[in-house]
C-alpha cells in the first residue's frame, strides 16, 4: 500500500478551549479521564483501583503511532496528553499512554515513579533494542508492582508483582518476570510458549531522558514508529485486536490469532473506527 501524510491541523474546537482548562491534578481532569476510560469506582491508592484504572484504559485508550506517522509534533506535557488522549479521543504510545497514567496516578496519592526499558517484542536475544519504553514502578504497602499501559498489542491489564519469579494471571495473557543476571525480562504466555516483552533493570527514567527518547522514536529514520503502522486494543474476554501495517489480528487470550489483510487506505480508515474507536477524515493517508 504506497500512501502519503495527509496533514490534518491540530487546531480544533477542542484546542481553543484548554487555556481555559485547569491544571491536571483538579478534580475536573480526573473527571474527564474517567469518563475517557469508563471508570466509575473509588479512587484510593489501592491494588484494586490501580487494576480496575489499568483493565478500563488498555481496553479503551488504543496503542498507537499514527501522528508519528502524519508528521505530527507530540508534546509529553500532561495539558497535551489529556488534549490528545481524553478530549480528542485519539491514543498513543508508551511516553504518552503511561505519562498520562503516572499523572493520574500521582493525583490519586499513588507512589510511582517512571522506569525505563527496553522493548523486545519479536526481537532475538542477541539484538539489542534502544532504550526507548517507559513503564511504571507503583509501590503499594512497600510491594513494588509493575504497571505498563504502553506495551503495544501486549500492554498487561494487570498490574504485576516485581518481586516474584512465578507466573501471574491478568484479564488476558498470563505473564511472569525472569531475572538473569542484572535484567529482568517481562514475558508473556502466547500459544503455550513464553515470549519477551522488555527487558529492564530498575532504573528510573527521568523526564529528561523520556523527551530525548521520545524525540528518537518518533523522529530517527530508522524508529520502528516511522517506518510501520502500529494500532492496539485490548478487547472483552482476553482478545487483543492489532493492526501492523496493512494485516489486522483479533487474538484470544490463549494467543491464538485469526489475521486479514487491509487492501486499501478507505478500509483501514474504517477498521481504525470500527475496531479502536479512532476516527480520522476520508481522504487520510498514513506515510510507512
Amino acid at each position: 500500500m504506497k500512501v502519503l501524510a495527509w496533514p490534518i491541523s491540530r487546531k480544533t474546537a477542542a484546542c481553543s478551549t484548554q487555556a481555559n482548562q485547569p491544571p491536571l491534578g483538579q478534580s475536573v481532569y480526573l473527571d474527564a479521564y474517567f469518563q475517557r476510560i469508563g471508570y466509575a469506582g473509588p479512587r484510593v491508592a489501592d491494588l484494586a483501583t490501580l487494576n480496575a484504572i489499568i483493565a478500563s484504559h488498555v481496553s479503551t485508550i488504543p496503542f498507537e503511532n499514527l501522528d508519528v506517522l502524519l508528521g505530527r509534533t507530540m508534546s509529553l506535557e500532561p495539558e497535551a496528553l489529556m488534549q490528545k488522549l481524553v478530549h480528542e479521543q485519539r491514543g498513543g504510545y508508551c511516553f504518552e499512554q503511561n505519562g498520562l497514567l503516572l499523572a493520574v496516578l500521582q493525583t490519586l496519592g499513588f507512589e510511582v515513579v517512571p522506569l525505563s526499558a527496553r522493548v523486545r517484542i519479536q526481537r532475538p536475544r542477541d539484538y539489542t533494542p534502544p532504550r526507548t519504553h517507559m513503564f511504571l514502578q507503583v509501590t503499594l504497602k512497600n510491594e513494588p508492582w509493575l504497571v505498563d499501559v504502553g506495551v503495544g498489542g501486549l500492554s498487561p491489564t494487570a498490574a504485576l508483582r516485581l518481586n516474584v519469579s512465578e507466573q501471574q494471571p491478568t484479564l488476558h495473557e498470563p505473564r511472569r518476570l525472569v531475572r538473569e543476571g542484572n535484567l529482568i525480562f517481562h514475558q508473556a504466555l502466547l500459544a503455550g510458549d513464553w515470549h519477551d516483552v522488555c527487558e529492564f533493570t530498575l532504573e528510573k527514567m527521568p523526564r529528561i531522558d523520556r523527551e530525548v527518547a521520545h524525540w528518537f522514536t518518533a523522529t530517527h529514520p530508522e524508529s520502528h514508529f516511522r517506518n510501520r503502522l502500529l494500532v492496539a486494543r485490548a478487547g472483552a474476554n482476553g482478545t487483543r485486536h492489532t493492526v501492523l501495517n496493512t494485516e489486522y489480528s483479533e487474538r484470544d487470550a490463549q494467543g491464538n490469532a485469526v489475521k486479514k489483510q487491509i487492501t486499501s487506505p478507505d478500509e483501514l480508515l474504517q477498521l481504525l473506527d470500527d475496531k479502536f474507536r479512532l476516527s480520522f477524515p476520508l481522504g487520510t493517508q498514513f506515510k510507512f
